[in-house]
């Protein structure tokens, strides 16, 4: 498939990973299993045995006059344990390497026909400052984007740091979540090239 840079030049990407039907049902399960996965699950709570004291029978069971009892940290009790507590939880789900490229795919696919894709040749400031990107992207009447590189670009990173809505990443870290969630996505031909072998 033919596309164009903000500059006019031509550039020739494959159909197969540029060009792919968007499959809703995929891309809704690998987000979803994405976000699942960035869940920390240490959430817990003591259940009756896990509270500290209780040991004891406050009182006899018979002859008092008072409900029975067999621990003060009865889930009942003021300062007893959880009746069901929480316990700490792995939310990972699983996902195939060929369901996740293919909903890269779709993405990137989805971004080109809804003129979310901006291919530039290259995007690199001459030193870690703000005011040089923003100048950049302000060129290209953008404010909420995603910057993609073929590489790690220190100066780049964090010169786009203290944008609200500006991020940086390389092909090696870009993932659906970040895909989806920029009005626009700024991708230089090297990184579009990289992903075209990559998801090819």
């Amino acid at each position: 498939m033919n596309l164009k840079t903000v500059s006019g030049a031509a550039v020739e990407l494959s159909e197969v990973a540029f060009g792919k039907e968007f499959n809703e049902a995929l891309v809704h399960q690998v987000v979803n299993a994405y976000l699942a996965g960035a869940r920390q699950g240490t959430r817990a709570q003591k259940s009756r045995g896990e509270v500290s004291g209780g040991g004891k029978k406050p009182w006899r069971q018979k002859g008092t006059g008072r409900a029975r009892a067999g621990s003060i940290r009865s889930p009942i009790w003021r300062g007893g344990g959880k009746a069901h507590a929480a316990v700490p939880q792995n939310w990972d789900q699983k996902v195939n390497r060929k369901m996740y490229r293919g909903a890269l795919r779709c993405i990137l696919s989805e971004l080109i026909r809804q003129d979310r894709l901006v291919l530039v040749e290259e995007i690199s400031v001459s030193a870690p400052r703000t005011k040089e990107l923003l100048a950049k992207l302000s060129d290209m009447g953008l404010t909420n984007a995603l910057i993609v590189t073929d590489a790690v670009d220190e100066n780049l990173y964090l010169a786009a740091r203290n944008l609200p809505h500006v991020e940086v990443m390389d092909t090696a870290a870009l993932d659906p979540v970040s895909l989806i969630g920029f009005d626009k996505v700024v991708m230089s031909v090297p990184a579009a090239k990289k992903l075209e072998v990559e998801l090819g």
